[in-house]
């Protein structure tokens, strides 16, 4: 039976103690502004995926991902003993490296987002300068009935 409680509290733990190792203990140079986001284990806690992004040290240059994951690849097995002694589970959990999504999607989102507001401020300034294409009023109002309908 699966305990999803469990799995959260152990991904929680295991967040943890990576984000620690990274920062403390890996002494790689390619893993200096790696960030763990998130982490995921399986149902019977066999398998956990650990999420990551790779934060540039300024704006305009792009992060190297390429050497992240490679250094990420090659200390995995410190970090699993890492993980299997601040656990104290029977069986440490296999991880698995993923980048995550999520920043490349906020990104295009506010970009899109940004779009559409420019394409909504356009849509405003060409509707201030319009007039209707039909009548001024264009619903219907009542006739006023004249004394000769009325007969």
């Amino acid at each position: 039976m699966v305990d999803h409680a469990r799995a959260r509290r152990l991904s929680k733990r295991i967040t943890q103690i990576v984000a620690d190792a990274l920062e403390h203990e890996v002494k790689d140079p390619r893993l200096k502004m790696v960030t763990i986001t998130d982490t995921r284990v399986t149902g019977d806690l066999r398998e956990a995926t650990v999420y990551y992004t790779v934060l540039g040290e300024r704006v305009d240059a792009d992060p190297d991902a390429a050497g992240a994951a490679a250094a990420l690849a090659s200390a995995t097995g410190v970090l699993r003993s890492k993980v299997g002694a601040g656990t104290g589970i029977r069986h440490t959990p296999s991880l698995v490296f993923v980048p995550d999504q999520v920043p490349d999607e906020a990104r295009r989102m506010e970009e899109l987002l940004a779009r559409t507001r420019e394409s909504d401020a356009e849509v405003a300034r060409l509707a201030a300068s319009a007039s209707p294409a039909g009548d001024a009023d264009p619903y219907r109002v009542p006739r006023e009935r004249d004394g000769a309908e009325e007969e």
